[in-house]
């Protein structure tokens, strides 16, 4: 039991580390970038479920709340989670907690995870788009040009790739007793 605890724990730190790295991978738009960071959300609930992916979410914002640069552009601290891109920093949490929550209440099967995956997609856009037309002090249209419309097909592009990625990992890891699991892995 212990060990196992000390299982999910690291996988929780080895996904926050993940995250870290897929954030670098960024494409520059006007307001918020396009980043990789919302593909290694869905990875990590996809694979670790709600509470571990929730936890590997939390590690992230947290690390990056102390002063690492683990967000895009290398860059971290409080200025950046009270920032116009913060939101959806802290939008990944709900994201992971949403999309594991789908998946263990319905099974981790494909179909189920590119649902899971674009209903967290949404959080994600809601809760950024939220704090970035308060942060930037703009009509709730432009916040959903900016903040919302670039990223819905880049993100349903994601989701989908989450989705195929994080259900074989996820039954691979499972083979491999590496993640123990109640949870079914079917197709």
């Amino acid at each position: 039991m212990r060990n196992e605890r000390l299982r999910w724990l690291l996988l929780s730190a080895i996904f926050a580390a993940m995250t870290a790295v897929l954030s670098q991978v960024t494409i520059p738009l006007p307001l918020i970038p396009i980043t990789a960071q919302t593909l290694a959300v869905g990875l990590t609930a996809t694979i670790l479920g709600r509470r571990y992916g929730t936890l590997a979410l939390v590690i992230y914002v947290l690390l990056g709340a102390v002063g690492l640069p683990v967000f895009s552009e290398a860059k971290g601290g409080l200025q950046i989670l009270v920032g116009k891109s913060g939101g959806y920093i802290f939008g990944f949490i709900a994201t992971a907690y949403v999309t594991g929550l789908y998946l263990e209440k319905t099974r981790f099967t494909l179909k189920n995870a590119i649902i899971a995956n674009i209903i967290g997609m949404f959080v994600t856009l809601a809760l950024g788009t939220v704090q970035l037309k308060y942060v930037m002090d703009i009509p709730w249209d432009t916040a959903v040009a900016f903040g919302v419309t670039p990223f819905l097909i880049v993100g349903v592009v994601k989701a989908v790739l989450a989705s195929l990625i994080g259900i074989k990992v996820r039954e691979r890891l499972i083979a491999s007793r590496l993640l123990r699991t109640d949870q079914p892995v079917t197709r």
